[in-house]
């Protein structure tokens, strides 16, 4: 019996505070430093990025009757095209994209805006007063909410979408997420930047308005419930410590 407890034990510290909580992802060490959120960062607007997929539609005369020069379609007042035949173009990996009559065209690094004006100005040389209008449509960001099972995908509908939009969408903070423990995670060229956001305090309104970008990741972490993780991870082990046991005394019974 002594070596069945003392086998028990140390199976236990050897798991450590892992088997209270072994979902925890994307853990930092506690000295970590994490990088310094910029009051910019709330007005920053969305720059086109590798990967993205655009839709492009080029009109004449300053979009005037707004008709499509490179598909030839008309658009209603409102807006929307009359044969829905949008095309959609890729930015390779190099940040370039394969447009009508330009050919690959550097879009990487700039905004909507930005890009959208400088198109124009390359399609002067072409088109009297070019009107353009772009729009990305695969931007998406990884929302980690809180609880297990609940991960998603969001794409990003529009240009500026910010954290508390995107946190909406995918339905808010589970209720064992940590609102005070929340991790953004975005990729730059050298290494990720990790910040750190609470939105349990108003204070964190700053934080919780800055501007999304592709690929961000949002990791909110999960609340430790000890007693259930107990059950649900030591209840296998004392199983099968009481068959243990049983068998240990049904040979004292039958020993002769």
């Amino acid at each position: 019996m002594k070596k069945i407890l003392i086998l028990l034990v140390v199976a236990l510290a050897m798991t450590g505070c892992r088997i209270l909580n072994p979902s925890v992802m994307l853990k930092t060490p506690k000295d970590y430093k994490y990088a310094v959120m910029k009051d910019s960062m709330a007005n920053l607007e969305y720059r086109i990025s590798a990967n993205d997929i655009i839709e492009f539609r080029l009109y004449s005369n300053d979009g005037f009757k707004l008709t499509d020069v490179t598909s030839s379609t008309t658009t209603s007042a409102t807006g929307q095209n009359l044969n829905q035949n949008v095309l959609q173009y890729p930015i390779d990996i190099d940040g370039y994209v394969k447009l009508p009559v330009l050919g690959r065209t550097l879009l990487k690094g700039l905004t909507v805006r930005d890009a959208e004006k400088m198109l124009e100005e390359k399609y002067s040389l072409y088109y009297i007063r070019p009107f353009i209008m772009l729009k990305v449509t695969s931007r998406r960001v990884i929302i980690f909410p809180g609880t297990f099972g609940a991960s998603k995908v969001i794409f990003l509908e529009h240009n500026n979408t910010t954290l508390f939009e995107a946190l909406a969408l995918a339905g808010g903070l589970a209720y064992d997420g940590k609102a005070y423990e929340i991790k953004l995670i975005r990729r730059t060229s050298d290494k990720p930047e990790v910040y750190h956001i609470d939105l349990s305090t108003i204070e964190g309104l700053k934080e919780g308005n800055i501007v999304l970008q592709a690929n961000d990741i949002i990791y909110v972490e999960n609340r430790l419930r000890i007693a259930s993780s107990l059950v649900n991870e030591v209840a296998p082990i004392f199983s099968i410590l009481s068959s243990l046991i049983l068998i240990y005394e049904i040979g004292l019974l039958v020993k002769p």
